[in-house]
């Protein structure tokens, strides 16, 4: 595991990043390849999943993280905790900027974890990854 200064030492986030690995496989990518998968924890214990979904269209792509929390959401969650975030790449890939704004609207305390795999992670807080958010309130 790799660790920063907002580490949380005491969660074991091993399920969600393991249903993260999981749903990638059913990324529609044929664009770039790039295939990601998300997974929600809300604080009701249930775990919601989502991967990317392109279009020819590049603007009416869809993020995994987008994915994720619109199912959550739309199910009646309102209280989302924790995400986590994997790719075909070698490497962490962190949420754009668009889901970023999308999830700070829901909780900018949000625990991010970007995983390699259930041993290999980061885990960030979504208020430092978008510490200037755009808001009304």
């Amino acid at each position: 595991m790799t660790k920063d200064s907002n580490t949380e030492d005491k969660q074991d986030y091993t399920e969600l990043i393991e249903e993260a690995l999981k749903v990638r496989k059913y990324s529609y990518s044929p664009y770039s390849n790039f295939k990601v998968g998300a997974a929600v924890l809300a604080s009701s214990g249930k775990i919601y999943t989502g991967t990317n979904i392109e279009n020819a269209s590049f603007p009416a792509t869809i993020c995994a993280e987008r994915v994720a929390f619109t199912k959550a959401l739309s199910e009646g969650e309102k209280d989302l905790r924790a995400i986590a975030i994997t790719s075909s790449y070698d490497e962490f890939v962190f949420p754009c900027g668009v889901c970023r704004q999308f999830m700070v609207e829901f909780n900018p305390q949000l625990t991010v974890i970007l995983a390699l795999s259930a041993e290999k992670y980061e885990i960030h807080k979504l208020k430092d990854l978008l510490p200037y958010s755009f808001t009304l309130k």
